[in-house]
């Protein structure tokens, strides 16, 4: 039926998305030059089109077509210029830079900045990501949203949760930010997925490589800045509702949101609803711990889920002042794949198959709600910026009471209880003293306090600490070169609690006898960190090639797993044990990044060379504990290099052609695993695209195919007990287009998306299921809808 339906979507896209007319809109703010202040009134005037910049100074022209186009920008208290612009589909946001009228002046220079000139000027290696890219390739996380970018990559745990991994290094070691403030959760697990709702996110900055400097602990191997979105124009107010259905798991999804603003007040709101069902591999028998599962009609059962988020922010914009409060709370329950959660499920009476829908024990449910208030204030050459965040996130895994070793049949289902409040505070202080330096003075703290519950213990209930403070100059040499470099002071403290067993265990006594006790698991314990970091960076721009290469020294604190954990994670099935002297983590890296651009052809490579002097990892011992093998974190020497590659051209003015590359090399270079690499290494993959754009027919706007075609290579070279991962190569397709039904209507978006064409039974070296031989989802046609208003 899928197939047909496929085809019939196919042959109606190719019959009538065509004959089309490309139009796009720019959008751009207009700013001072000299204190980089937004300009309210200023008139941006094209041939046929124009704007008039708000208060905050941003503009939005709408339906420009391709192509070069002038405009003239004008205020009555500014010099005017005129600015060219190449329209077409790469097109990115604008500052302009106004220059105050000056009497004595016979000529004035003025250069309009994009975004993209921006990222340019920088040494970091980073990828900006869009609004029309989020909603071109959504899938069913964030995280996997993002999969398509080089070096850029996730640890799956079934169909709605993921997190992020850059360049092979994920958990605690990929900062992730929203709105300014570090998302704080329980991250460290393999089974924790990312709770933020990835509907009505605009832009998002993804830095690979070390961000320690700006960004402090946990951004050793890149960041995920998920940034606020623009603020309205004035007087107005919009919205849209996104649609989802999903064949493989059934989904059914809902979004939407609003936003609106009169003058200097604006305000926004979202709610989102998702509901799935166990979703399906192109497998019959799952094959684990020497036994072999049946799967009915192909559903790996028990991964079903629901998420329910709701958001809302208020905020006031002058000239001088610019602040917003958010409000958000992500709720989400999902279930297990049963036969993962250890061999007691052979002896449930739990009828998993009994239907698709129902989420049956064992499961996780997750509530993340989260405050956070960033105000900037322009005082002259200084713009001061405050972030303020509260976080609660609450995580109950729960799973079937059944005793193991000496703990008798527990109470109730609830074997661990994650509670965790966070409270942090960043200020900083951007100075632009002259045209030359642009310096930055900045503190990030933060306060952690996590509490547990439960019958089963994995980590202690902590409190964590954190200050930092840093100092960054960003220098332009000459128009064409710039430096920056920085350097960072942080300063943490652990301090662990006590844990006791709630039920007694036979221990052997040094003269032959055994005891019943309450072992104790934790200690209470004060630890306390400090490091220095830092980095130093140059980029260079010659015509439509940048240069850039950046040396950077990162941290990141052990976490409370690493340092303190004692007990078994049924999740893994196995015993895990930490170890209270680990010292922070230390990286150095080097990265450079060669790219060229123009209208038909680009393309860029982006090296690193990357060294740990103390990598903490889970490493699995000989030793047993209760029949589980025993797994010890410990430390040791690290080497990884690797990289990216990328290449585009346009054929014509409707075919575009892209193809990356993405590569990482890891070995541990001392320790009891010396010579191996690192787990969840990735294999070298290939992503080959192709996009042709229609042109309009009828009510059918801007129609486009796209085709993508993802070759990865075996993964032999692994960490035991992981094992190897054989290659595999998977087909998808997805087609969009607008559709206007009323002539005063914006257009609404629809995308038809076949993800696994073939239905490949394959395997991804970098899911948690991967680890128990189940393989990715398999053919999935998913329809979606974005109607705005």
């Amino acid at each position: 039926m899928i197939k047909y339906t496929l085809l019939a979507c196919l042959f109606i896209g190719f019959n009538t998305l065509i004959w089309a007319q490309e139009t796009y809109t720019i959008k751009g703010s207009v700013i001072d030059s000299s204190t980089l202040a937004p300009i309210s009134g200023a008139n941006i005037v094209g041939s046929t089109k124009h704007a008039v910049s708000s208060l905050n100074g941003e503009f939005i022209i709408e339906n420009i077509p391709k192509g070069a186009h002038t405009f003239e920008i004008s205020h009555i208290a500014y010099a005017p210029i005129k600015l060219v612009i190449e329209v077409d589909r790469n097109l990115s946001e604008y500052t302009i830079k106004l220059t105050e009228k000056v009497t004595n002046l016979d000529e004035i220079e003025l250069l309009g900045k994009s975004d993209k000139r921006q990222a340019q000027e920088l040494s970091t290696i980073s990828v900006g990501v869009d609004k029309e890219f989020l909603e071109t390739n959504r899938e069913n996380s964030l995280m996997q949203t993002l999969k398509k970018i080089p070096g850029v990559s996730t640890i799956t745990i079934g169909s709605g949760q993921s997190k992020p991994v850059i360049r092979g290094l994920g958990f605690n070691r990929v900062s992730v930010v929203q709105n300014g403030i570090k998302h704080e959760a329980q991250q460290w697990g393999n089974d924790h997925g990312l709770e933020i709702d990835q509907y009505g996110i605009e832009n998002i900055q993804i830095i690979k490589g070390p961000a320690s400097l700006l960004y402090g602990s946990d951004a050793i191997a890149g960041v995920v800045d998920i940034q606020p979105s623009k603020i309205p124009m004035p007087n107005s107010f919009n919205g849209e509702v996104n649609l989802l259905g999903e064949t493989n798991n059934d989904l059914l999804g809902i979004s939407t949101g609003i936003q609106g603003r009169k003058e200097q007040w604006f305000y926004r709101g979202r709610l989102t609803y998702r509901d799935y069902g166990d979703y399906k591999v192109p497998t019959d028998k799952i094959y684990y711990e020497g036994y072999v599962f049946d799967l009915y009609e192909n559903h790996l059962r028990n991964t079903a889920g629901m998420e329910a988020n709701a958001s809302a922010s208020i905020g006031f914009v002058t000239e001088n002042i610019k602040s917003e409060t958010f409000f958000s709370n992500v709720n989400a329950k999902n279930g297990f794949f049963a036969n993962a959660h250890g061999l007691e499920v052979r002896n449930s009476s739990i009828d998993y198959d009994s239907s698709d829908r129902d989420i049956d024990l064992p499961y996780h449910k997750v509530n993340h709600f989260k405050i956070t208030n960033n105000t900037t204030f322009y005082k002259g050459a200084h713009t001061i910026q405050l972030d303020l965040g509260y976080q609660n996130n609450q995580r109950e895994e729960h799973s079937e009471p059944v005793p193991h070793g000496y703990m008798p049949t527990p109470p109730n289902s609830r074997e661990r209880v994650f509670t965790k409040n966070t409270y942090s505070l960043n200020l900083k202080d951007t100075f632009k003293p002259n045209d030359r330096h642009d310096i930055v003075f900045g503190i990030n703290t933060e306060y952690q306090n996590n509490n547990i519950g439960g019958w089963g213990f994995l980590i202690p209930a902590y409190d964590r600490y954190t200050v930092g403070v840093f100092v960054f100059d960003h220098y332009k040499i000459s128009e064409n070169l710039h430096l920056q470099g920085g350097l960072r002071y942080d300063a943490g403290l652990m301090r662990t609690t006590s844990y006791t067993d709630w039920f007694r265990s036979v221990v052997n006594n040094p003269d032959g006898t055994t005891s019943n006790v309450f072992l104790q698991r934790a200690r209470d314990e004060d630890l306390e960190f400090g490091n220095l970091s830092g980095s130093l960076g140059l980029s260079y721009l010659n015509n439509n090639t940048t240069y850039k290469v950046n040396v950077g020294k990162s941290f990141r604190m052990p976490l409370a797993n690493e340092l303190a954990s004692d007990g078994v994670n049924y999740h893994m099935y196995r015993y895990e044990r930490g170890r209270i002297d680990q010292d922070p983590e230390q990286s150095y890296q080097i990265d450079l990044d060669i790219d060229h651009s123009n209208n038909y052809f680009d393309f860029g490579i982006s090296p690193f060379f990357n060294y740990f002097e103390n990598y903490i990892y889970l490493n699995p011992t000989s030793n047993y504990y209760e029949t589980l093998q025993v797994y010890e974190y410990t430390q040791s020497e690290v080497v990884r290099f690797g990289g990216e590659a990328r290449v585009g051209a346009t054929v014509g003015n409707d075919l575009r052609l892209d193809a990356s590359l993405e590569y990482v090399y890891s070995r541990q270079t001392s320790g009891p695993k010396k010579d191996f690499t690192l787990p969840f290494n990735p294999p070298l993959s290939t992503l080959l695209s192709a996009n042709y754009q229609f042109k309009n027919v009828s009510f059918l706007k801007a129609p486009s195919i796209t085709a993508e075609y993802r070759i990865t290579a075996a993964q032999n070279d692994i960490v035991p007990p992981e094992e190897k991962t054989e290659g595999f190569q998977v087909l998808h397709i997805s087609a969009m287009a607008g559709i206007t039904m009323f002539k005063t209507a914006q257009p609404m978006q629809l995308r038809i998306k076949l993800n696994n064409v073939f239905n490949t039974e394959y395997y991804d070296h970098t899911s948690f299921y991967r680890l128990i031989d189940v393989p990715e989802p398999g053919r999935n046609l998913s329809i979606s809808m974005t109607i705005p208003f």
